[in-house]
């Protein structure tokens, strides 16, 4: 039997996902550009010793710290991560990738859903040993929109219905 999906039903996914991270980036991108940070979408890479210096890519990421690079990856941590989730990577992003993001310190993580329009906001902290851990700050859908808000940048502002303008088509 096989399980993959037409080729239709995957360029689907992959537009709505590309058009949730292009909605972020260039909202959030003209409010940003005039201070020491700057939001990417994907195709930035990162590379950590925490993570044995293998390249990670996220969705979208906020770092203000430049000129921590190594060659075309950034060895500096982004204050913001966002994922958004598709079939493929839901299980890798919201596992994996997330124990990555709070071992080197990310402060603030969003997992996105398209499918569902949802948006899980996750911080980290530490325990008294030391070792981080993510916490689930809130969940925002339709139901609670207007609480959708940058916890670590709390002067940049996107709203739910921006950030999940996929247009009609």
């Amino acid at each position: 039997m096989n399980d993959a999906l037409p080729i239709e039903d995957l360029s689907k996914t992959y537009l709505e996902h590309s058009m949730v991270i292009n909605n972020f980036v260039i909202k959030i991108g003209s409010q940003i550009k005039d201070s020491l940070c700057r939001v990417f979408g994907d195709g930035v890479q990162y590379e950590w010793r925490e993570n044995d210096d293998k390249i990670i890519i996220p969705d979208v990421s906020i770092i203000c710290n430049l000129r921590d690079r190594k060659n075309i990856s950034f060895t500096g941590i982004p204050r913001f991560v966002m994922e958004v989730l598709s079939n493929s990577t839901e299980d890798y992003d919201r596992h994996e990738k997330m124990d990555i993001y709070c071992k080197v310190g990310v402060s603030e993580y969003w997992i996105v859903d398209w499918r569902k329009k949802s948006v899980e906001i996750y911080l980290f902290d530490f325990r008294e040993d030391g070792t981080g851990y993510p916490y689930l700050y809130k969940t925002v859908t339709a139901q609670n929109k207007d609480e959708l808000q940058l916890v670590m940048f709390p002067n940049l502002k996107i709203t739910f219905d921006e950030l999940f303008d996929l247009g009609e088509y």
